[in-house]
């Protein structure tokens, strides 16, 4: 029984997205950095990926630049406190990001890491 026009380009989609992950996951290992979803908690790491978006945020009434940085194994948010703009620090950018991990509304997040714009 052939697949309908709709369910082929679904699942030609899903085998791109699922390429895309990879991809990002072989490009972005290194040796000092660990994938994101194997990143502990509350343990100071390293990790890198790619920014997926770049949000101004106020935080209790701080300006708060929030990212969500990808790697192919999963997002964590990024926050830099007290900052509006970070040159360099744009969407589609690659960063390495050092700092602890920690949890809000069971989304990992990071405050204000040390940060590497990668080319």
């Amino acid at each position: 029984m052939p697949k309908s026009r709709v369910r082929q380009a679904l699942s030609k989609w899903a085998d791109s997205q699922d390429q895309h992950q990879r991809d990002l996951r072989q490009s972005h290992a290194t040796g000092e950095a660990v994938a994101i979803a194997d990143a502990p908690e509350r343990e100071r790491v390293v990790v890198n990926g790619v920014l997926h978006t770049v949000t101004l945020r106020p935080r209790g009434g701080v300006p708060a630049l929030e990212a969500e940085l990808e790697d192919g194994s999963g997002a964590i948010t990024i926050v830099w406190l007290g900052r509006r703009r970070i040159a360099g620090v744009d969407p589609g950018r690659s960063v390495t990001v050092t700092g602890c991990i920690g949890r809000q509304g069971g989304v990992p997040i990071m405050f204000n890491p040390r940060y590497e714009l990668r080319p």
